[in-house]
């Protein structure tokens, strides 16, 4: 769920009750996108998050401290010029739109009194982080937009800062009867595009939300709609918020029932959702930190591991174009069986052949049918035998050749697309680094001419979890790490799984030499289908077998291993049955 307007009223509320009259007392810039206030007051150091990035906007308060850069980006210096030690007299929602702005007074150069505004836009991708003076004049922003970027509004030093306005768009808090019916209701799109389309700050989440306490399918046009149902959702607009406008939040996170992956938030618990499994929080701020932390982790992770997705991308293609081509030329040998039979046929019957011949038919010995032979006239019969020949070795070296050369490409084909799996399952730097190293170790990095051999600063530890009845799982993130839960943490008697015929993580289940409960089979398969790239099916096969029967042979890639003993189970890729370990 993106943020929507009840979420930034909530939140603005929230943040103007905790931090109003309080002190700015460091300021920092982790990311170039991400800023982090210290702020003291009240006895208590509170710290304030916000994100400008187009992919996750957030604002909320955290107890989590990032590393800031040795030294600070300009905005961050200009942030610490002006509202370092100053006091925030107002924190407040701008309309009904995303938008929160924070005012802080301080004393300036000639110590004087001094207001300035931080306008946090969370808007999607036009979000931004912009800091203004008492008169709304740009200072500067996280994100500077000139007028070839946007022909709407420029945010640039100097320029007047304004919200573009959202024509024909209404305040839900002052939407009259009158124009829900005249002006939304006529759209004759459905329902929640109307909804939509016509409120400020509105979102899909809150359009499900109404139509849902309306009775009214979200999907149905507005035009095919009653005179009851239209009024139904206007009561249910307005009771809504209403709610938002009392201020009683009861914040709540709404998780998948089978995954546990939080799938959706909301600062009042919504009656469209009540199948989902819920998470209550203590504020809007922590609901938003228990949603959007890991979340905003792995946008991170993503935009560092940008260069390697890239370049996995380009090697991916290049080895499937290599492998095409060494296909054909397997193909083309396929013929080379004929030459040899017309090279044999020649020595037997080329006697027989005219001076100048374009062919010859023959008895063929092996088939015991006739066969015409293709000549060239310039040649005689036993000269033509001797070409023949000569094609057939040439194209069997070939093929000796192609067929090596098609299984390193596979290999190396197989190998690139494991690396790419086992992206979406880094969690750290760490991890990302140890991906990193086994690309440089393969040579993947050197032949690209990029990256190089990185320095790895700590070392990524494979994935831990326990069981209900206490038995420990890991899981491998990548290659390194499967071949380390494989081969240095499972024992022989434990249980080894993996997805059939997909890349995936390396799972164990500790035994202690003891039999493991079939439900413990079923959760352990249920982890390696998550861990891997059938993760968003319904249903996936996974092999799972002791470990003992797991080998590796050498020579070939990490986390390359054979098994011949095993079973077999199509499970839906879950994490329930399990808890993760820190």
């Amino acid at each position: 769920m993106a943020f929507d307007g009840a979420t930034v009223r909530a939140l603005s509320r929230e943040l103007s009750d905790r931090l109003t009259d309080r002190k700015i007392s460091k300021i920092a810039q982790p990311e170039k996108d991400e800023l982090i206030f210290t702020i003291k007051g009240g006895g208590e150091t509170v710290l304030l998050f916000a994100s400008g990035s187009a992919t996750l906007p957030l604002l909320y308060i955290t107890e989590e401290r990032k590393k800031s850069p040795d030294t600070a980006p300009a905005f961050c210096m200009i942030l610490r010029k002006h509202l370092q030690g100053g006091r925030i007299t107002e924190i407040r929602q701008m309309g009904a739109e995303r938008v929160i702005r924070m005012s802080v007074e301080h004393l300036d150069e000639m110590g004087d009194l001094s207001t300035k505004h931080l306008y946090f836009e969370i808007m999607g991708r036009h979000s931004n982080i912009i800091f203004t003076d008492a008169d709304d004049t740009i200072i500067d922003a996280i994100k500077r937009i000139n007028s070839f970027v946007s022909s709407v509004r420029e945010v640039l030093p100097g320029k007047k800062y304004f919200i573009p306005a959202q024509e024909g768009k209404c305040d839900p808090d002052s939407c009259s009867e009158d124009f829900f019916m005249n002006n939304i209701m006529p759209r004759g799109t459905s329902v929640a595009k109307a909804l939509q389309g016509s409120l400020t700050g509105f979102g899909t989440t809150l359009a499900e939300e109404v139509s849902y306490r309306a009775g009214v399918d979200s999907a149905a046009s507005t035009a095919a709609l009653s005179p009851d149902e239209k009024k139904a959702l206007y009561s249910a607009l307005t009771a809504y918020m209403s709610e938002i406008d009392r201020g009683k939040y009861a914040p709540v996170i709404y998780k998948n029932p089978d995954t546990g992956a939080s799938v959706e938030f909301s600062p009042l618990p919504l009656k469209h959702l009540s199948d989902m499994k819920e998470e209550r929080a203590g504020s809007v701020s922590e609901m938003l930190f228990l949603y959007y932390s890991s979340k905003n982790k792995t946008e991170n992770i993503k935009q560092k591991s940008e260069d390697i997705r890239k370049l996995l991308h380009t090697l991916i293609a290049r080895n499937k174009k290599t492998l095409a081509i060494q296909e054909k030329q397997l193909a083309d040998t396929e013929k080379m069986d004929n030459y040899r039979v017309y090279g044999e046929l020649l020595h037997t019957y080329g006697h027989t052949a005219p001076e100048k011949a374009k062919e010859i038919t023959v008895d063929n010995y092996y088939t015991g049918e006739k066969l015409t032979i293709p000549l060239d006239p310039r040649y005689s019969a036993m000269e033509n035998a001797a070409r023949y020949f000569a094609r057939y070795d040439k194209l069997k070296r070939t093929k000796e050749n192609v067929t090596g050369r098609i299984e390193n490409t596979k290999a190396e084909l197989n190998h690139l697309s494991s690396i790419e799996a086992s992206l979406s399952f880094v969690e750290s730097a760490a991890d990302l680094n140890e991906i990193r190293r086994e690309m440089h170790d393969a040579g993947f990095t050197k032949k690209s001419g990029t990256g190089g051999k990185k320095k790895v600063s700590e070392k990524a530890a494979p994935l831990h979890f326990v069981t209900k009845d206490g038995h420990e799982v890991y899981v491998g993130k990548n290659n390194y790490q499967n071949e380390e839960v494989t081969f240095k943490i499972g024992s022989a008697r434990d249980i080894w799984f993996h997805v059939k015929t997909l890349h995936g993580s390396h799972v164990i289940i500790k035994t202690e030499g003891k039999e493991l409960p079939d439900e413990d089979y079923i959760i352990g398969a249920q982890v390696a289908a998550y861990y891997s790239e059938g993760r968003d099916a319904d249903k996936v096969e996974v092999d799972y077998v002791q470990r003992k029967e797991v080998k590796k042979t050498p020579g070939t890639a990490p986390g390359y291993v054979i098994y011949y003993t095993n079973y077999s189970m199509v499970v839906h890729p879950s994490l329930e049955g399990v808890s993760k370990t820190e």
